[in-house]
């Protein structure tokens, strides 16, 4: 399809949107890869669902830069779109798992969209998660096992399905089997992958060569659930404070020098005002002595009045955050796509809120957000239609450096998640979508823009198993 730019005033007035000011971001790329291929796992048995347990979606839900042209692409728990049973929420045991991708912008006009540049995605291969310490796993339902079939004396794979938990613990216990991974970055030194995950809430460090898990952060237990249940339903019923079933660790972001994370519960926390609130928190690490600090964030959105889930982070600075807020309209649900901003936010002169409780105490301790980029409006204004905006844009990434009229551009990765469907409802493709802006530092309004600083990593994929190099590991 050809994309015709028009005028994003225009555009606005057309679908009845609240007039904002026009972000300097400009979309140069649109790449992607079919919902029908299959991945490099190598496991194209049949899940209980009867989808490929190989089947390459979703991959969208985190992306990472690894320096160059290489990305790490992250799906979530798996493809529980297809019913097959409500006592699980219809998950399956698909092993969680991330991409490694090269995507490659070809600077030559694409001719099926009409922009300066040409994506071209190729997946380089596909690393599943395991932990080297036994995991605590669900039992039989509906005649199917939660143990991994390939599970072995020193591998024993994380797993999509919602019941692999031990009840007698919280949602905390780094035992539990079930992962729901949501966000990736790549270590300064690129050997490790950081992977967010909503059922924990954790943030757990995998090595990015074998999949092997090799640390687990410590997180705050008020983050938790006290009680686990394999619906979120009845998590959501059986607790009173704590994470918000499937609402947990969302976004993540890492600080160009490498050495902090920054995580984001995707909705208030129950005692916060839960889903539908305003109050979420941001997660602050320091790798090196584990301190965690947590901050505010209202998700309002005045012109639309009405709260928004928050899905990734990326750190311009040390301080300085990028956050995409989103609805869940457009194409994968045959609906209008609506929202999908990008806020910036300060967290230099924050005050911690790590011992405070409820809306009313947080809100008025978040920091300010000015709009960095309203996505619906710049892709609309390419001529996209807002029935074929993905529905869910959840990964971000910054990438190398490109020229654009003559002019050095800092880059801007956005991915969306396709909840492995690689149709609508209605017959709809539902590719593996990334789309590709540029900025410039004029356009951050004051701003330090400082991309992630890799060390010389070209050993990183033949380290072999470093588990034992780290006191908090497994």
């Amino acid at each position: 399809m050809l994309f015709n730019n028009r005028p994003l005033l225009a555009v606005a007035l057309a679908l009845g949107m609240h007039t904002l000011a026009a972000p300097a971001a400009d979309l140069i790329a649109i790449g992607q890869l079919p919902g029908t291929l299959s991945d490099a796992s190598g496991r194209s048995a049949l899940l209980e669902n009867g989808v490929r347990g190989d089947l390459l979606g979703g991959i969208g839900s985190g992306l990472a830069w690894a320096g160059g042209n290489t990305f790490l692409a992250l799906p979530d728990r798996g493809p529980n779109a297809v019913s097959w049973n409500a006592g699980v929420d219809n998950t399956t045991s698909y092993v969680p798992r991330f991409h490694t991708l090269h995507l490659d912008l070809i600077p030559a006009p694409d001719a099926s969209t009409g922009l300066p540049y040409t994506l071209k995605p190729t997946l380089i291969g596909t690393t599943l998660l395991f932990s080297h310490v036994p995991l605590q796993y669900g039992g039989v339902v509906a005649g199917y096992g939660a143990v991994p079939a390939e599970n072995t004396v020193a591998r024993h794979y994380f797993s999509g399905r919602s019941d692999n938990f031990d009840p007698a613990s919280s949602s905390a216990d780094m035992r539990d089997a079930r992962l729901d991974p949501e966000g990736i970055r790549v270590s300064r030194n690129g050997r490790r992958a950081y992977i967010s995950d909503e059922y924990g809430p954790y943030l757990y460090v995998f090595d990015r060569a074998t999949g092997a898990r090799v640390r687990a952060i410590r997180l705050p237990e008020r983050l938790a659930v006290a009680h686990k249940a394999p619906t979120g339903d009845a998590e959501i019923k059986g607790n009173t404070s704590g994470r918000v079933a499937n609402k947990g660790m969302e976004g993540l972001a890492i600080s160009p020098d490498g050495k902090t994370l920054f995580g984001f519960i995707q909705s208030p926390l129950i005692e916060d005002g839960g889903d539908g609130g305003r109050s979420n928190r941001i997660i602050k690490v320091d790798l090196e002595t584990g301190a965690v600090q947590q901050f505010a964030y209202d998700n309002y959105l005045t012109d639309k009045a009405k709260a928004y889930n928050s899905s990734e982070l990326l750190a311009l600075n040390s301080h300085e955050l990028l956050v995409l807020e989103r609805d869940g309209k457009g194409l994968g649900d045959d609906s209008k796509a609506s929202v999908k901003r990008i806020y910036k936010i300060d967290l230099a002169n924050a005050q911690d809120v790590s011992n405070l409780t409820g809306e009313a105490a947080l809100l008025p301790l978040a920091p300010s957000k000015t709009l960095f980029l309203d996505i619906v409006a710049k892709l609309t204004a390419a001529g996209i239609p807002v029935d074929q905006i993905p529905a869910k844009l959840e990964g971000m990434a910054f990438g190398d450096d490109v020229v654009v009229g003559g002019v050095l551009k800092h880059t801007l990765y956005v991915a969306n998640d396709n909840d492995f469907l690689a149709m609508s409802p209605a017959g709809k493709s539902n590719p593996n979508q990334w789309f590709v802006f540029t900025f410039t530092d004029a356009d951050l309004g004051g701003s330090k823009f400082e991309n992630q600083r890799f060390e010389d990593s070209r050993s990183s994929h033949h380290n072999g198993d470093q588990r034992h190099n780290n006191p908090q590991e497994d």
